[in-house]
């Protein structure tokens, strides 16, 4: 089965090669690439057994020299986000199919390529591969929005640019010193694990870490680049960003913070938590005053993402798999989101809250979908955001009831802020602009009755998901709690 996860990573890299020289079937080539991968992880999730142990072991001579090798696996927490990847990457595709892009070929292989970064990033097992694939995620994504996206696309993209690449310099700061305080001089994550490191140590690798991957979900202060990065981007790039790209940060925190300097976690965690709720009060009142829909959703996915890293901070089993499953739940209703209103902006040329209405009069099945999306947005029972929220909120509630009073302002804030946008694009009545809607039809219809179906699937079944992520989250805070215990 090892031969299984080289053709799950290389794959993605092999269809850029070839969407790259695909010409106009560039759109069909990325699309056939990503089914193949989707469908070989559900092959590799088939043959996976769900307990605390690192499966489809990869481990290659690389640099010998200086200790790298290709090592990689799959356990129960980096399988959640390999299947939210290859869920999500052939449905980002396929809701593109209504825009006509210039340099097709270039515009899909970017994303496959992306694609591959994002698998090594979540199956790396030695910290160099990690950083690689960092890198390599990033790279793409920052020409799909430069090239494609709207008029200072330039300007946004360059602030987005240098802030991921500054939080990608303090971690490989980071790595570089642990790896000169490893014994064994190579950069494999066990040997990490197993470092003895003092508290003042462990409280500057924290922040190495830390920054870069808070950069990254976001989370507040350092979300300034979102907004305006989500706004300006395609909306395939959006979709990339805030589906699959920001979950790099929360999975960096569980699998190489956390682990890895649990005293500066325990030194640092409340400033981490309290960084947290804030982000998730403050993007909620931005998200009240926004004209804009697609500024709105950016907002919004900060208020989220802020509730996962709090969730994950508490450092219990519940917050830690209500943030496996959120990740994907968050993943799939933001795509959804936004490819909504990109439907929107084709035909409107507007996303401004103002100028729209009606919408649901003249396009029933746009407005169904929407609104399955919304409710699953805002945790309604019975649909997938739900369970992570409520896992989320017992996660922080056992660690800090006053915590959990403020972090659960997001389900309020979130559903009032939702429903009012949902009411000023949807309902009312149409006006000159909004009268000639017409309503979704082929690959929009495929698109948003797969999300709806996933979203209402997860909400209703979440248990398999949960059922994979639970020993491995189990021995991660374990692992955790136990390092902890030795120190003191």
């Amino acid at each position: 089965m090892e031969q299984l996860l080289i053709l799950l990573i290389f794959l993605p890299l092999a269809g850029a090669l070839v969407t790259a020289f695909a010409g106009k079937a560039a759109k069909y080539a990325a699309l056939v690439s990503a089914i193949v991968s989707l469908v070989l992880t559900a092959v590799l999730t088939c043959n996976f057994i769900p307990d605390a142990s690192t499966q489809f072991v990869l481990n290659y001579p690389w640099i010998q020299d200086l200790g790298i090798n290709f090592h990689a696996g799959i356990d129960g927490i980096s399988l959640i986000t390999v299947l939210l990847t290859n869920l999500l990457i052939p449905v980002i595709i396929l809701a593109s199919y209504g825009h006509d892009y210039k340099r097709a070929n270039a515009f899909y292989a970017l994303i496959l390529f992306m694609q591959t970064g994002l698998l090594l990033v979540f199956t790396a097992l030695d910290a160099f591969l990690f950083y690689i694939g960092w890198e390599a995620a990033l790279i793409p994504v920052y020409f799909i929005c430069a090239v494609w996206g709207g008029k200072d696309r330039i300007k946004v993209n360059m602030k987005f640019f240098v802030y991921t690449i500054a939080g990608s310099l303090f971690m490989l700061l980071g790595i570089i010193y642990l790896y000169l305080q490893n014994p064994l001089h190579n950069f494999d994550i066990q040997a990490f694990y197993k470092l003895n490191l003092d508290a003042a140590q462990q409280g500057w690798i924290f922040w190495s870490f830390f920054i870069a991957f808070a950069i990254k979900m976001p989370v507040f202060p350092f979300h300034t680049w979102q907004p305006d990065t989500y706004t300006e981007a395609p909306a395939t790039g959006t979709m990339l960003l805030a589906g699959i790209m920001l979950k790099m940060g929360i999975y960096g925190v569980i699998r190489w913070l956390l682990p890895i300097v649990p005293h500066g976690v325990q030194d640092w965690g409340t400033t981490a938590i309290v960084l947290s709720i804030i982000g998730i009060v403050y993007a909620s009142l931005i998200a009240f005053t926004q004209k804009n829909a697609k500024r709105l959703v950016a907002y919004s996915s900060i208020a989220h993402v802020g509730l996962i890293s709090a969730g994950i901070f508490a450092l219990n089993t519940q917050g830690m798999q209500g943030a496996m499953i959120q990740m994907l739940s968050h993943g799939i209703n933001v795509v959804g989101l936004f490819f909504v209103l990109d439907i929107i902006f084709n035909r409107m040329k507007t996303n401004k809250i103002a100028d729209l209405g009606g919408i649901a009069s003249v396009a029933p099945q746009l407005a169904i979908t929407f609104l399955i999306i919304v409710f699953g947005t805002v945790a309604l029972p019975g649909t997938n955001g739900f369970i992570g929220e409520f896992l989320l909120l017992i996660g922080i509630y056992q660690y800090n009831i006053w915590a959990v009073v403020i972090a659960g302002l997001t389900v309020i804030f979130g559903a009032v802020y939702m429903l009012r946008m949902y009411q000023g694009v949807m309902l009312g009545k149409t006006n000159e602009l909004t009268i000639g809607f017409k309503d979704i039809k082929g690959s929009e219809k495929l698109v948003l009755y797969i999300i709806c179906a996933l979203i209402l699937i997860l909400g209703v079944y979440p248990k398999p998901v949960l059922h994979l992520s639970e020993a491995a989250v189990q021995q991660l805070i374990e692992q955790v709690n136990q390092k902890l215990t030795s120190v003191n």
